[in-house]
């Protein structure tokens, strides 16, 4: 029998094939193999490929038989994801507002790749979102690319910064000019990932959104500010701040109803210590930056309010008032 002229490539091909052709439900009978071996210019003997078969079992390949009738069949019955979990990245991916339409299809069809042809149709029935806001900026997947080296190398960045106009266009922010500062953490907050970076110019962390950030360059210059960003993790950073308003935490007292526990255990983590108050209501301390946004997010909550310290006591009533003013 004449060797095809991709016999070198018969196993890479036998196991591309269990991987796109078969799963749990769907096999392949040995004349099956062999016929679709031919089609890709692969001569094999019935006696040889099962000596391959061997072959990919061996190499890590979880490839089992089963009787269908008078037929044996072959599956490819574990892989690396399961569908369960390919379907939770799919949501991910589609319900990710900093993701592009155009990314968020390529990301998919990848995914798909990791299925079998018959399970890669489930993963088109994920979560369909209307008018979902997606953002335009290709650079942002090299942007976090970018940024997670700038940190791990321990040097500034650089880049420039737009805002949108009334008009829906791009207008960069300080005339053009660049940005440069110092990366100490990547954040997750509302959909959207800030960069939280030392800024030397006023001395303080600052936010970034890495969707807004253009012409992004890696510095050869160490980064500044490590005292100021002190000892500080992304985690404990994130739930201290509202908003990505930066500014120095503060301890703050809430007092609550008890229904109301769950919101708070939900955005400050389970280590949250929630004192009784009698029998209907509990209080706790927070260590939260209280911006505008973290004031909102208070009188959003029916059934919580601030005590302490005074000095926040008294913002909510200026942003009381104005609401009062503005509404009523």
């Amino acid at each position: 029998m004449a060797a095809g002229r991709n016999q070198r490539l018969k196993l890479l091909i036998l196991a591309d094939m269990f991987e796109r052709e078969t799963d749990e439900t769907h096999g392949l009978t040995v004349p099956e193999l062999i016929e679709r071996l031919e089609r890709r210019d692969v001569t094999v003997e019935r006696k040889t490929l099962y000596h391959d078969l061997e072959e990919l079992k061996a190499f890590g390949y979880d490839i089992i038989s089963q009787q269908d009738g008078r037929h044996v069949r072959y599956h490819l019955v574990s892989r690396t994801f399961e569908l369960p979990e390919l379907k939770l990245l799919v949501d991910a991916v589609q319900s990710s507002k900093f993701i592009t339409e155009r990314k968020s299809r390529e990301l998919i069809e990848k995914l798909e790749g990791l299925v079998s042809r018959y399970d890669a149709k489930y993963l088109h029935r994920q979560v369909l979102l209307t008018g979902r806001v997606k953002t335009a900026n290709e650079q942002i997947y090299y942007n976090v690319d970018r940024l997670h080296e700038a940190i791990g190398e321990n040097v500034q960045v650089r880049f420039h910064y737009f805002r949108w106009t009334r008009e829906g266009k791009k207008a960069l922010r300080r005339d053009g000019a660049w940005y440069q500062v110092s990366p100490w953490a990547l954040l997750w907050d509302d959909e959207n990932y800030y960069l939280a970076a030392f800024d030397p110019r006023d001395g303080v962390i600052k936010h970034f959104r890495v969707d807004k950030m253009l012409d992004l360059e890696c510095l050869p210059e160490l980064r500044l500010g490590e005292d100021v960003w002190g000892k500080r993790t992304a985690a404990n950073y994130t739930r201290a701040v509202f908003g990505m308003h930066g500014g120095e935490p503060v301890r703050v007292t809430l007092e609550g109803e008890n229904d109301m526990a769950g919101v708070l255990i939900d955005r400050f983590g389970q280590d949250l210590i929630l004192a009784p108050l009698g029998a209907d209501r509990f209080t706790a301390q927070v260590e939260v930056v209280p911006s505008p946004h973290f004031l909102g997010w208070i009188i959003a909550l029916d059934g919580v309010k601030i005590t302490a310290p005074e000095s926040v006591v008294e913002r909510m009533r200026e942003t009381a008032r104005t609401l009062a003013e503005q509404y009523l």
